[in-house]
């Protein structure tokens, strides 16, 4: 499911560089002492609660700017972003980034004559209509500063990021299959319903059927008002691995996972 917006340079480029060493990153209670040999400046960004819940989604976001001497940096403006971050699907191991980001601009804060800087009342939430299938119930706030606005110059660039708990409430999902043993060819039908916390509508909850290992999901629907859904297959001869994963449309609702009583009797016995 790849995610691709304006914004995605800003996380992209800050976690590369960051990884290289390029960029300054101390973290959000480092003290300006702290600061590498050469840096002009020390960037810090906190939240206030560091947590949130379904009920409670709103944080303060600060932060500060200092002078390689701790003195403040007035004037300095301070790009804020909310990084809502997904667990890539990756069965075969292989050595790719094993988190992909979904990043929205905050606001672009100025330092005040302390070198302080505030977005107050943040929504820490999932704005945008993309699937929260394998969402990380851990939100990252980044600051990121860049003397001369080029991102290609990243050797001017100052970053420092927090991370703020979603804490989720948990659902569930129940099934009935049309059978437990398949062969290639067979219609394999999954009916069920998803359950929601209480005050949570069901409707438009993402339902996957898994039944090959390499593959995140080979069908997909969405469940009714009443939270029910039903969705079909047919059985290849190498499907392997039959399993529901729910993904509500809330990041402070978790999904789902249920592994299927179904045998494949077309693969190789072992």
């Amino acid at each position: 499911m790849p995610r691709t917006s304006l914004p995605t340079r800003l996380a992209a480029t800050a976690a590369l560089l960051l990884a290289a060493g390029t960029l300054s990153a101390p973290a959000a209670s480092a003290k300006p002492s702290d600061a590498a040999p050469g840096d002009a400046y020390m960037l810090t960004v906190s939240t206030n609660p560091t947590s949130t819940d379904y009920d409670n989604r709103r944080v303060d976001v600060t932060g500060t700017v200092t002078k390689a001497d701790g003195t403040p940096a007035p004037n300095i403006p301070v790009t804020i972003q909310e990084v809502v971050r997904f667990t890539t699907w990756n069965p075969w191991g292989d050595p790719i980034d094993p988190t992909y980001y979904e990043p929205r601009d905050l606001g672009k804060p100025v330092t005040d004559a302390n070198g302080k800087f505030t977005i107050p009342d943040v929504d820490i939430d999932h704005v945008t209509g993309s699937s929260l299938l394998n969402v990380q119930h851990e939100v990252q706030i980044t600051a990121l500063y860049d003397e001369d606005g080029d991102l290609n110059t990243p050797q001017d660039g100052y970053y420092a990021d927090t991370t703020v708990a979603a804490d989720a409430k948990s659902s569930s999902v129940t099934y009935k299959v049309n059978k437990k043993k398949v062969k290639a060819g067979d219609i394999l039908t999954v009916q069920g319903k998803v359950t929601l916390p209480k005050g949570v509508e069901p409707q438009g909850t993402e339902v996957f059927l898994q039944t090959y290992w390499e593959q995140e999901y080979d069908v997909k629907t969405t469940s009714e008002d009443d939270g029910f859904f039903v969705m079909s297959v047919r059985v290849s001869g190498y499907d392997d691995t039959f399993e529901l994963r729910t993904a509500p449309t809330d990041l402070y609702v978790a999904g789902a996972h249920q592994p299927l009583p179904v045998t494949n009797t077309s693969l190789p016995r072992t």
